[in-house]
């Protein structure tokens, strides 16, 4: 789990802001790398690269931008314009932040536009660790860009809560027992989204999937690139997959890791991540265990049954804690405390300190994994929306059952599959179930059909975006090559596997896809 800054690089978070993950950054070089070869371009191709799509006239300014790039840190950055409406072009319109990372090349292949995940991580901070998040030899040979989608980060933010009600909104109890608590999970919900509307009205209906993959084939016109080259992980599949559909004869070298399956509902969403972190729970269980010091005991259903009771004791007695602002840690932020830890093993022993602290009565180590997850700093502040405006985007992109009485048939199907978590992602869909602004999306197959081929990456054992949805990605993409890596955590590219890096790097600098059934 990646913490540049130590920035929070999340995953999809499906309907519940418990699983908005993160990308893995910190990787070998590959063993060799291949020399680079930019894709031959005819004058035909630069002229047509800032031609807006067929049918929409009004979109012509924004294709025919030019970015401004002024230094930032050693960096370079700019802000593009696009439509708040993409219906109504000649209406209002926003700045998207957008960051380069110069090539070191003196004749790059081009620009690789990078998405971590989320919905709502930063593609700024992330172009920002270009070091780390590519290869050398990518790094060399590409201008890396990040863009912050719209509603996220520095572009047009979608904040819906001031640090004290956050707070209070991710330390309540994200599975309640009874109609009372149920009721009042569902008020909670209530008061988030009318937050969210009351101070984000223009823009709440227009954050979707859809909306900034349209922004992001904006960005390749102002980058001047004839063919869109991406490197999106975790929730960055589905923003990819989604461009390659709307704009597949301008795909050109892409890579999704850690892919999401763009045909399931929220409901299978929150099934697999449920079933994932659970499977990746009892991992960390497992190796816990086999050591000494563990506090989990010495089997694994030991261990995670004495895991879900203090998760239990903490919903009804929460623990003292060192903290700025809060002096309990809730069964809420315990939960988050603990996923941060499934998203990269090397985050276990960390995890195993803590649970130790917690079981003595200090919650103080938990809360600081937790803090992790939400980029809350030492001293109680937010350092980023993301925990507010993934249920924004994820709001529209797919509905869920305005039902409450649904929900609790769903918790109970998830916890007979995910004893430990699978009743807090079924509840937590609760926000999309008020949410004030109708889903535009849907679930569907994406063929991309006319694309060139893309790269899915799958991990065997990822706990956010399960493997299944990797295989079923690159099976329904018309172009798709699968590359399985045989792991734990989330997302493989640049994560130590040197075997996944060179077929990445491979399919980046030469075009040269990976070996059919290729298995790491």
């Amino acid at each position: 789990m990646p913490r540049r800054r130590r920035s929070r690089l999340a995953a999809l978070g499906c309907s519940a802001a418990l699983l908005a993950g993160c990308t893995g950054t910190a990787g070998e070089a590959a063993a060799t790398d291949p020399v680079a070869t930019p894709r031959p371009t005819s004058s035909t191709d630069t002229a047509s690269a800032t031609s807006a799509p067929t049918g929409s006239p009004g979109l012509a300014r924004y294709y025919a931008q030019r970015l401004n790039w002024v230094a930032c840190s050693s960096y370079q950055c700019a802000r593009l314009a696009v439509p708040v409406d993409y219906a109504n072009p000649d209406g209002a319109s926003i700045q998207l932040a957008v960051l380069r990372a110069r090539a070191r090349s003196s004749t790059p292949i081009g620009s690789l536009v990078v998405n971590p995940g989320g919905p709502g991580a930063s593609g700024v901070q992330y172009a920002a660790a270009a070091d780390r998040i590519v290869s050398g030899a990518v790094r060399r040979s590409y201008h890396v860009v990040g863009f912050d989608p719209r509603g996220v980060g520095q572009s047009a933010p979608i904040t819906c809560l001031d640090d004290r009600a956050m707070d209070g909104f991710l330390g309540a109890d994200p599975t309640p027992d009874d109609a009372t608590e149920q009721s009042a999970l569902f008020a909670d919900a209530r008061r988030f989204a009318l937050a969210c509307q009351a101070r984000n009205a223009d823009l709440l209906g227009h954050v979707s999937t859809v909306d900034a993959a349209k922004d992001m084939d904006i960005l390749r016109a102002a980058l001047r690139e004839p063919k869109l080259d991406y490197l999106g992980k975790s929730y960055g599949t589905f923003l990819g997959a989604t461009y390659a559909e709307l704009f597949p004869t301008r795909v050109g070298r892409f890579v999704l890791d850690g892919a999401i399956a763009p045909d399931l509902s929220a409901q299978q969403l929150n099934e697999g991540q449920a079933v994932g972190f659970e499977q990746a729970t009892r991992n960390y269980v497992a190796a816990c265990v086999k050591r000494s010091g563990c506090p989990l005991g010495s089997t694994v259903a030991a261990g995670m049954q004495r895991l879900r009771d203090l998760l239990a004791s903490l919903d009804s007695a929460p623990i003292p804690m060192k903290d700025p602002r809060l002096d309990r840690l809730t069964e809420g932020w315990a939960s988050l405390g603990i996923a941060d830890a499934m998203y990269n093993e090397m985050r276990w022993d960390t995890l195993t300190q803590a649970l130790t602290r917690a079981f003595r009565g200090d919650g103080t180590q938990l809360m600081a994994l937790a803090d992790e997850y939400a980029e809350r700093d030492a001293k109680g502040r937010y350092q980023g929306n993301l925990l507010q405006v993934i249920y924004a985007v994820n709001c529209l992109d797919r509905a869920v059952s305005p039902d409450p009485p649904a929900f609790a048939a769903e918790a109970a199907r998830l916890q007979a599959l995910a004893p430990t978590w699978g009743r807090l992602l079924a509840w937590g869909s609760a926000v999309c179930s008020v949410w004030p602004v109708p889903a535009t999306g849907k679930p569907q197959r994406i063929d991309a059909a006319g694309s060139g081929p893309i790269v899915v990456v799958g991990t065997t054992r990822d706990p956010a975006t399960p493997y299944s949805a990797a295989v079923r990605l690159a099976d329904e993409l018309a172009q798709g090559r699968l590359v399985t890596y045989d792991g734990d955590g989330h997302t493989a590219y640049r994560r130590s596997n040197a075997c996944v890096d060179r077929a990445v790097d491979g399919f980046l600098l030469t075009e040269t896809l990976p070996a059919e059934g290729l298995r790491c």
